[in-house]
């Protein structure tokens, strides 16, 4: 009757394992990149938008064409701490890919013992003891392998973070880089039109002891020179600051790396403004690829939730000896394995695992469209402003122009006794500024490039996470 119970137990736990499974709902859908609002052009293109991969490369800080910059932005890339950081976050990731497929496989456990004992009027006694045993929780149903899919996916996000933050690296670089160049001439301009505004203030000093200009006026100019002054003294700070930043994006202790004084309009070249269509950007921008990775991940914990509703099937076997005597432990073994079966007919922590993978899920979702929706945001603001300082350039550049022309006409009639050296310094006054302000365009059309580069996604490859999920 015994034998007959035990050849009927493993097809009836079988059978009763298969009708748990049916009952289950382990059921999901292929996994689906979630919705976003449609966007099918840019509101600033002005022509036929073009492929990301036409107009933009990995390295698309050379297309500014200065060597220097190009050095910096390597440098910053083999030593930039922030960047290590997300480089280690890929190596952990990667370990525990390995860490979840290791719950498919067997354990072995080993072990050696020995017992001693002495009891009043009894012989010493001492037993030893060797054992292994075996523990292998079955993957039948793929739970297990979902694991591993989702922190492979976890894997496959961190390292498009990585990607993400290297191109803020450049970027910021790249700007930080921008300002200090600028801060240079505006410091040389700033000390030109210092020295004509002192100039000023002598001449109208000489005037006002001769009682040909109020005194009222000559105080005027004065503040002004103060003005200027402190205007220069705030440059210069502003350049230790940004050469402070840029110091520590390339790796060196702020205080001891300085950028040799520069010409930002002479040494950066303005590039070719590239545009993509928004599909691309969706597969290319690294910050969205890793917000759907996330996406991908939670879609497969939810999975591997549903999947722990099944029975586990776990096999365990042992074997091991023990003998009185030390010499005589291996001669005799005792072998066993015991199959068994774990119903999860009413566990609530199951349950409730599954809506929170799923509420995990909405999540991911959300913030994968609040990433695209930033990312739209961005690249139309780069478009904006691209298009705005563009043609602020053009009216700045007729009114230096044009400036230049009086400061010119003014020198000839100071020649001929028809004007003042007042209106002389008055013209190269107005002349400064009008350079200066178009210095400030060149910078903001450089910077404004620069987002676009970031926000169009650097020149990195599209990724397709669909076809990554192997759904």
């Amino acid at each position: 009757m015994g034998a007959a119970m035990r050849r009927l137990s493993t097809p009836i736990a079988l059978f009763a394992a298969a009708l748990l499974a049916g009952c289950a709902d382990v059921s999901q859908q292929p996994y689906q990149q979630p919705t976003v609002p449609a966007k099918a052009g840019w509101s600033q293109s002005q022509a036929r938008p073009v492929s990301a991969s036409d107009t933009i490369t990995v390295d698309w800080w050379k297309q500014f064409q200065d060597p220097y910059l190009n050095g910096l932005v390597d440098q910053a890339a083999n030593g930039n701490f922030d960047l290590k950081v997300l480089a280690a976050r890929i190596g952990v990731a990667g370990a525990e890919i390995g860490e979840a497929r290791a719950g498919a496989l067997p354990t072995l456990d080993a072990g050696a013992g020995a017992s001693f004992e002495k009891s009043t009027g009894q012989n010493f006694r001492k037993q030893y003891n060797l054992g292994t045993q075996v523990n292998w929780d079955i993957d039948i149903w793929g739970k297990v392998e979902k694991g591993v899919q989702a922190q492979t996916a976890e894997y496959q996000a961190t390292e498009a973070e990585w990607r993400a933050g290297y191109l803020k690296l450049a970027a910021d670089v790249a700007t930080t880089y921008f300002q200090i160049l600028q801060f240079d001439e505006q410091i040389d301009q700033q000390q030109n039109t210092l020295a004509k505004s002192e100039q000023i203030l002598s001449t109208y000093r000489t005037m006002g002891g001769s009682g040909l200009l109020p005194q009222t006026r000559v105080m005027q100019q004065g503040a002004e020179v103060n003005r200027l002054s402190n205007d220069l003294i705030e440059l210069r700070r502003l350049r230790a600051l940004a050469g402070n930043a840029l110091s520590t994006l390339v790796a060196v202790p702020a205080g001891d790396f300085v950028v040799p004084k520069g010409y930002l309009q002479r040494r950066v070249q303005l590039p070719l403004v590239p545009e993509g269509l928004p599909s691309q950007l969706l597969k290319r921008r690294p910050d969205i690829v890793a917000a759907e990775y996330r996406v991908l991940v939670a879609y497969e914990l939810v999975g591997q939730a549903k999947l722990a509703q099944l029975p586990s099937i776990s096999m365990t076997g042992h074997g091991g000896t023990a003998s009185f005597a030390l010499g005589s432990l291996l001669k005799s073994f005792t072998v066993g394995l015991l199959p068994s079966i774990n119903f999860p007919i009413f566990d609530p922590s199951v349950k409730a695992r599954i809506k929170t993978s799923e509420a995990r899920t909405q999540v991911a979702e959300q913030q994968y469209r609040a990433t695209v929706m930033a990312a739209f945001e961005e690249v139309e603001n780069a478009l904006v402003n691209l298009d705005a300082h563009r043609r602020q350039r053009t009216e700045l550049q007729q009114q230096a122009e044009q400036l230049r022309t009086v400061s010119v006409q003014i020198e000839a009639q100071l020649k001929e006794g028809l004007v003042s050296q007042l209106d002389v310094f008055e013209s190269e006054r107005s002349l400064l500024s009008a350079e200066l302000a178009l210095l400030a365009n060149h910078q903001q059309i450089l910077s404004d490039t620069v987002t676009l580069y970031k926000a169009l996604g650097g020149g990195w490859a599209p990724v397709d996470v669909r076809h990554a999920s192997g759904d």
